[in-house]
């Protein structure tokens, strides 16, 4: 067994998502619960996350950001409202 495809499960808007260990992109992260966000860069989104690492167990990711990621982690995905 190799240690290069260990995942953690993370939660993204109370769904479970296997993800492979090491960091999470914004991008990624409003990918899981927005599938079409791709298709929509005029909508933005506000994305905290909560029991992460202990050096930063929480805090906010912002467009262009990455974050480790950790097993259990939570990950709140908003749209900021933007019309």
């Amino acid at each position: 067994m190799t240690q290069e495809h260990k995942t953690v499960t993370i939660v993204v808007e109370g769904t479970p998502h296997e993800w492979p260990k090491g960091e999470i992109s914004y991008a990624e992260v409003v990918t899981l619960e927005v599938p079409d966000y791709a298709q929509h860069p005029e909508i933005t989104y506000s994305v905290r996350y909560k029991a992460g690492h202990g050096n930063k167990p929480e805090g906010i990711l912002t467009p262009g950001a990455t974050v480790k990621v950790k097993e259990g982690m939570i990950f709140y995905v908003s749209e900021t409202g933007q019309s």
